[in-house]
């Protein structure tokens, strides 16, 4: 989530809880300064607030994730002479054991068509070598962080926890 107003973090997570479930964890706000894409939209002090959810769910679900999160961007947005302004940007996402999600309106030359407007590029992948993710050559200055893979690191050590209760096999 990235807004400049953090009450629209917990806003936001409440009707995402309603849709899907509880949290599993959150992250704290995390400035959010890598680019000014969204200062026009948002304004200035942007930042960033990460959620996971405690559900496992089907990664073919995604584009439709997008849609509904879209849609809820668009109920926080404000109206000013006619005009819609987004005050949330919300791009879900999944993690497994081998990388991290994020889905998209916007397209690229890394990024896969999942239908009704939604790409999906891999943002981080896990190695074994590390044993952490790791970012690709086109992966966000922001992921690229310490700070967020060692949170996406804490969100697969979760889910690990998750699947071996259901008795899920793991990669290594």
């Amino acid at each position: 989530m990235l807004s400049s107003d953090a009450a629209l973090f917990d806003a936001c997570a409440l009707v995402i809880n309603r849709e899907y479930g509880p949290l599993e964890f959150e992250s704290e706000n995390l400035p959010w300064n890598n680019t000014e894409y969204y200062r026009d939209e948002m304004g200035d002090h942007i930042i960033r607030k990460f959620i996971f959810l405690e559900r496992l769910m089907d990664p073919g679900e995604l584009s439709l994730i997008k849609v509904f999160t879209n849609n809820v961007e668009n109920s926080f947005a404000a109206r000013e002479a006619g005009v819609s302004r987004r005050r949330i940007n919300l791009d879900p996402g999944y993690i497994d054991q081998a990388k991290v999600v994020l889905a998209t309106t916007k397209d690229f030359a890394h990024r896969i068509y999942l239908g009704g407007g939604i790409y999906a590029e891999v943002t981080l992948r896990y190695s074994n070598v590390d044993r952490a993710f790791i970012p690709f050559d086109y992966t966000y200055p922001d992921y690229r962080t310490d700070a967020y893979r060692l949170l996406f690191n804490k969100a697969r050590d979760s889910l690990r926890s998750a699947l071996k209760g259901k008795g899920k096999t793991d990669l290594e």
